[in-house]
């Protein structure tokens, strides 16, 4: 009986640490600002997708095409690749209403790619991956709220991508419900370093 007792208490502060350096993983990429103010270059800027509503992006969906704006305006890369599907009954989905963003700001359609099919961060960056293939895009940046860019990129690197990540830093999410998030992330993250994402996203469907 101690014995078990003794495996089960290591196994739990096992669980926890892991937990607790997950957090501290999502929550240092989310504030690393090294793309954004450096130099580098990539194939693409990936803006994941976000709320839109009749065409219109959300608050979360603008800042993230507004943070893809500032980087292609410093010629990060030549191309913005918009993600996203629709919900039941909508009329455009996530990816049209960042395109028309996009061209209303005065990007030029001919630097927008679109990918409006995935339901997911995973599903999204495997259509990129499988669809998109004139240009070729090994070399991404990808743009979201803080507290999903770790996930994402841990996605992207299965997927085969070579990753940047870079942060809005005007998203509306703040207070606890960033905090409830990054716990929500690192859960996320914890059983698909474990499964594979692949295999947590056949899981969650």
């Amino acid at each position: 009986m101690r014995r078990a007792i003794v495996v089960v208490g290591v196994a739990s502060v096992s669980v926890a640490v892991y937990f607790l350096v997950t957090l501290a993983q999502v929550w240092s990429t989310g504030r690393d600002d090294s793309f954004a103010t450096g130099a580098r270059t990539v194939d693409a800027i990936v803006v994941l997708g976000a709320a839109q509503y009749d065409g219109r992006p959300s608050p979360q969906l603008q800042a993230r095409l507004d943070h893809a704006m500032l980087l292609w305006k410093r010629a990060a890369a030549e191309f913005i690749v918009v993600t996203g599907g629709k919900q039941a009954n909508d009329r455009f989905t996530e990816a049209q209403a960042g395109r028309a963003y996009l061209i209303a700001n005065g990007v030029p359609d001919t630097a927008i790619l679109v990918e409006p099919n995935g339901a997911s961060t995973f599903a999204s960056l495997a259509a990129v991956r499988r669809d998109l293939v004139a240009p070729v895009i090994d070399h991404v940046v990808l743009v979201s709220d803080p507290y999903h860019l770790l996930r994402a990129r841990l996605v992207a690197n299965e997927l085969g991508f070579i990753v940047d990540v870079s942060a809005t830093r005007s998203g509306v999410t703040q207070g606890t419900a960033a905090l409830r998030r990054n716990v929500r992330e690192a859960l996320g993250i914890m059983v698909g370093r474990i499964t594979g994402f692949r295999q947590l996203e056949a899981w969650l469907q």
